[in-house]
């Protein structure tokens, strides 16, 4: 049951990424490092969003903790590697918290902000 919450709780934030203009590049990536929720482009950024879904957006980003983020950054250097281009392209890490309710918070740079 959690699973499929879950990938209900990606699908809406995809959706809601590309109502912004953003394009879905790869859901639930899966590389050595692990897993990154969505992956997309947003104009020349990549965007590695981790989707955390909770009874409110506030218990969602406290399940979002400083070891997760570094897998999911290590994950994205190798999506990025992958890639195969001479140089490392403009990358953001997002978060998207969704309540019991399905409302979606966006954290654009979350990691920035929880690291700082």
């Amino acid at each position: 049951m959690a699973n499929l919450s879950g990938s209900l709780a990606e699908e809406s934030v995809a959706r809601l990424l590309e109502r912004r203009g953003m394009s879905i590049l790869a859901r639930r990536w899966r590389g050595k490092a692990g897993e990154i929720d969505l992956i997309a482009r947003d104009g020349s950024c990549l965007v590695f969003v981790e989707v955390k879904q909770s009874s409110t957006h506030e218990a969602a980003a406290a399940r979002l903790g400083a070891a997760q983020q570094g897998r999911i950054m290590r994950a994205a250097l190798e999506y990025c590697e992958s890639l195969r281009q001479e140089l490392l392209p403009e990358m953001r890490f997002d978060a998207a918290l969704v309540d019991a309710q399905g409302r979606i918070e966006i954290l654009e740079r979350a990691f920035e902000e929880c690291c700082a």
